[in-house]
C-alpha cells in the first residue's frame, strides 16, 4: 500500500471517528479531542524540525544546479530563463487568483472560529509594517540567530548569498562543500521519511481533533482548499497550451494530441520522472524537437522545473490567510512570489510530502501566517497530487518547445 494510500485512509477514519463523536456526545468528543490532539502536534513538531537545515541546503544546491546548467552552453541557459520566466508568471497568477476564489466560498464565521480554535495557539502574525520595513528585514543580520528564530526569508536570503559564493569559489573545494550539504539535505530528508512513516497517525489524530469539535463544517473548508487548489492548477495547464501556441509556436490538436500519452502516465504516477520516457517520445517523436535540445531540455526540467509548486506555495498560504481573516499586504506578496519561485527551484525531485513543510512554511512564514494549519493541509494536499503531475509535466513540454524554437530561430540567424 503506497503512502498516499495510507494518509488517505488516516483522514478518512480520522473524518469519521471525530465527526461520530461529534454528532454521539459533543462533551465527550471535545474531551478525546484534548486527549489525542498532542499526538497530531508531536507529528507536526517533528517534521518542523528538520525544515531549518533542509531549506537551507535545497537552495544552496538549487543555486548551485543552476549554475552548473547554465555553464553547459546556450540551449541550457535559454531553458533557465524560460523556466524562471514560467515560474513567475504561474506564481503571479496564484496571487491573484486565490485570493478572489477563496473570497467565494461560503463564509461562517462561527465554524471558522471553532476551525481556529483546534489548532494549537499561534503568535500573532507580524502585521502594518512598510514596504521599507519588510525589504530590511530580507538581509539578516545575523544568520546563525536568524535559523535559531526560524526566520526563513532571512535565511533563505542567506542561502542565496552562501550559494551564489559558492559558484566563485575554486572547483575542488566548491565540490567537497556541496557533497556536504548534499548530505545534510539527504540526512534531513531520512529524518522526515521517518516521519511520514507514521503519517496516518499524525493525520488521523490531527484531523479527528478538528472534527469532533468543529463538525462537518470543517470539511466544507477543507473541501474549498481543495478546489481552489484543483481550480489553479487545471487553469494553469490550460494556459500552458496558449503559452506553447504563441511563443513555441504548436497548433493547439498538434500539441495537445502529442503530449496527451505523457499526460496520462503523468495522471496514473504522480511522477514527473516516471513520466520522462513518454514526455521524450513527446518532444522527439510527435513533436520533432532537436534531439540536442529534447535530451538536455527535459532533464533539467525534471530537476529544476516544476510549474505548480509555486501555485501550491500560494494557494496554501492563500487559504491561510483566509482562514484566519489576515489582509496580506502587497509589499508582502511580492516578495513571496519570488521566494516561491527560489523554494520550488530547489526542491524539485523531492516526494510531494517530504517538501510540503519545507517550501510551504518559508512562504508562509514570510506572509507573517500562522504556521499550524500546515499539518491539517498536508493530509489533503495528496488529493489534488493528479492535476500538480499533469501541469508539471505539460510546463516541462511547453518550455522544451519554446526553447527548440527559439534556438531554431537563433541557428537561422547565425548560418
Amino acid at each position: 500500500m503506497s503512502s498516499t494510500t495510507r494518509v488517505i485512509i488516516g483522514l478518512v477514519l480520522g473524518a469519521l471517528v471525530g465527526l461520530a463523536l461529534a454528532y454521539w456526545n459533543p462533551q465527550h468528543a471535545a474531551d478525546v479531542a484534548g486527549l489525542i490532539q498532542p499526538i497530531g502536534k508531536l507529528w507536526l513538531n517533528a517534521l518542523q524540525m528538520t525544515v531549518v537545515p533542509l531549506v537551507a541546503a535545497l537552495v544552496v544546491l538549487g543555486v548551485n544546479n543552476a549554475s552548473d546548467a547554465a555553464a553547459s552552453g546556450r540551449i541550457a541557459r535559454g531553458a533557465l530563463l524560460v523556466f524562471v520566466l514560467l515560474l513567475l508568471a504561474a506564481t503571479s497568477f496564484a496571487a491573484i487568483v486565490a485570493p478572489h476564489l477563496l473570497a467565494l466560498l461560503p463564509r461562517d464565521e462561527a465554524t471558522l472560529a471553532a476551525f481556529r480554535a483546534t489548532l494549537p495557539p499561534v503568535t500573532a502574525p507580524t502585521g502594518g509594517t512598510g514596504l521599507s520595513q519588510a525589504l530590511v528585514a530580507i538581509i539578516p543580520a545575523n544568520a546563525i540567530a536568524a535559523a535559531a528564530n526560524s526566520a526563513m526569508l532571512p535565511l533563505v536570503a542567506f542561502a542565496l548569498f552562501f550559494g551564489f559564493a559558492l559558484t566563485r569559489i575554486e572547483t575542488g573545494r566548491r565540490a567537497k562543500m556541496l557533497e556536504f550539504i548534499q548530505t545534510i539535505a539527504d540526512t534531513m530528508i531520512v529524518i522526515v521519511r521517518w516521519v511520514l512513516a507514521v503519517a496516518p497517525l499524525g493525520v488521523f489524530a490531527l484531523v479527528l481533533a478538528v472534527c469532533a469539535q468543529v463538525g462537518a463544517g470543517v470539511l466544507g473548508a477543507l473541501a474549498g482548499y481543495i478546489a481552489v487548489q484543483c481550480i489553479m492548477y487545471a487553469s494553469v495547464t490550460v494556459m500552458l497550451y496558449l503559452v506553447a501556441r504563441f511563443f513555441g509556436g504548436e497548433p493547439f490538436r498538434r500539441f495537445a494530441s502529442a503530449i496527451l500519452p505523457a499526460q496520462v502516465v503523468a495522471a496514473s504516477t504522480s511522477s514527473s520522472l516516471a513520466s520522462m520516457p513518454a514526455m521524450l517520445d513527446a518532444a522527439r517523436e510527435r513533436l520533432g524537437y532537436p534531439l540536442e535540445v529534447a535530451s538536455l531540455v527535459l532533464p533539467m526540467a525534471v530537476s529544476l522545473f516544476r510549474i505548480t509548486s509555486p501555485i501550491q506555495y500560494i494557494g496554501v498560504a492563500s487559504f491561510i490567510a483566509w482562514l484566519y481573516g489576515i489582509d496580506v499586504p502587497a509589499s508582502h506578496t511580492a516578495v513571496a512570489v519570488v521566494l516561491a519561485v527560489v523554494m520550488s527551484m530547489g526542491s524539485v525531485g523531492l516526494p510531494g510530502q517530504v517538501s510540503f513543510m519545507a517550501t510551504n512554511l518559508p512562504v508562509t512564514h514570510s506572509l507573517g501566517l500562522p504556521l499550524e494549519p500546515l499539518g491539517i493541509l498536508l493530509s489533503v494536499d495528496t488529493i489534488p497530487d493528479v492535476l500538480c503531475t499533469v501541469g508539471n509535466v505539460t510546463g516541462d513540454l511547453t518550455a522544451t518547445g519554446i526553447v527548440a524554437k527559439h534556438n531554431a530561430a537563433s541557428s537561422r540567424s547565425a548560418g
